[in-house]
């Protein structure tokens, strides 16, 4: 990892709100940057939910920007910042809200995404670039915001902080008694990424066949508990239900438990592969290789070229960095058959090391 010179920054503002697992990939640069200057400040502008998931991390000045003040919020932030002034601004978010609420923040250098990434007038508040050949994965193009300041990166380091109470709260849960088991969240917050319950049913019994101990998770909305009933309901084999029993601490302990977590494009999908877990992801609306589990794709299945050919009518190939295909029933590509090769993938190798991210 290269040092920073003289004129590195000293304090260093990180602008990206949300989402869970996003905020997760951001967690590799916060090391990177502190590993290259120990003494750098960093003050991290953040959801108020993302906030709850990373507090604890050292190092760390968290602001919160509750997305639902909106421009209340906006002037409270710029109330917050004055008088504040940072050598460089980060800003790791496209969104037009983001853009705006950067101009609450005084630095003298303000990092972007490269233009050709770049949407919703992003280039007017920023003054420097990431450069363009960064990723694909997007941990990549996120960890890349440093190269900038001076700094590359030479391995990607988590370190989620998760308190001793919320591993405790997770090993309460079943035993070690050998069995290997099966952790299934079901929901993204994008509903057009979820796979029909039926499905999740069908794997999961698969799994119990075969000696695997399947574990529901997932939040208190509607959605997820509905979800999950759908799921049980569908079961043949037993289940322990644990959506909406943890909180956002404890579910990186509970997810690094597992011995293969499957979910859709989710945040719970990075928070699993953080934590060290296999994930079995499900993508058709997403490409796996810029948003599946960082560490290892083996185990996840790959709609997406289909979704691309019969949706927009291109392979995967030739759509744009970052192309979302949430149409209705696009998660219907993905089947039965593609989730159970993939578990059987898993079983295959267990006890094996993950491969190297993308």
């Amino acid at each position: 990892m290269s040092a920073p010179t003289p004129a590195s920054p000293r304090s260093i503002c990180l602008l990206r709100l949300s989402a869970l697992g996003d905020v997760t990939h951001v967690l590799p640069l916060v090391h990177t940057l502190q590993a290259a200057d120990p003494e750098v400040a960093i003050t991290w502008i953040i959801g108020k939910g993302e906030q709850r998931l990373l507090e604890g991390l050292p190092g760390v000045e968290f602001i919160v920007y509750d997305k639902k003040t909106g421009v209340g919020g906006m002037r409270a932030l710029r109330r917050e910042l004055a008088g504040r002034r940072f050598d460089a601004l980060l800003l790791m978010q496209l969104a037009l809200r983001a853009n705006l609420l950067s101009t609450c923040v005084r630095a003298r250098r303000r990092v972007g995404y490269d233009r050709a990434r770049s949407k919703e007038l992003h280039g007017l508040f920023v003054n420097e670039r990431i450069r363009g050949d960064a990723g694909p994965h997007v941990l990549d193009v996120l960890g890349s915001f440093s190269e900038p300041l001076g700094v590359a990166r030479d391995k990607v380091e988590w370190r989620l902080p998760v308190p001793d109470d919320a591993h405790a709260w997770a090993e309460a849960q079943w035993p070690r008694d050998g069995v290997p088991t099966l952790v299934i969240s079901p929901c993204s917050s994008h509903a057009r990424r979820n796979w029909r319950a039926e499905r999740y049913a069908a794997v999961a019994d698969h799994a119990a066949e075969r000696g695997w101990r399947i574990v529901l998770c997932g939040g208190r909305s509607a959605l997820e508990r509905d979800t999950g009933d759908a799921i049980l309901a569908a079961m043949r084999a037993p289940a322990l239900d644990l959506i909406g029993k943890d909180t956002l601490k404890q579910l990186p302990a509970l997810l690094a438990r597992a011995d293969l977590v499957m979910t859709p494009d989710s945040g719970p999908m990075h928070i699993a592969n953080a934590m060290g877990a296999k994930v079995l992801g499900l993508h058709a609306a997403t490409d796996p290789r810029r948003s599946g589990p960082y560490s290892d794709i083996r185990y996840c299945v790959d709609r997406y070229d289909d979704a691309a050919r019969r949706y927009l009518g291109k392979p995967a190939a030739e759509l744009a960095w970052g192309t979302k295909i949430e149409a209705d029933g696009v998660m219907d590509l993905v089947t039965v058959d593609d989730a159970i090769d993939a578990f059987e993938r898993c079983r295959a190798t267990m006890g094996q090391p993950a491969t190297p991210g993308p």
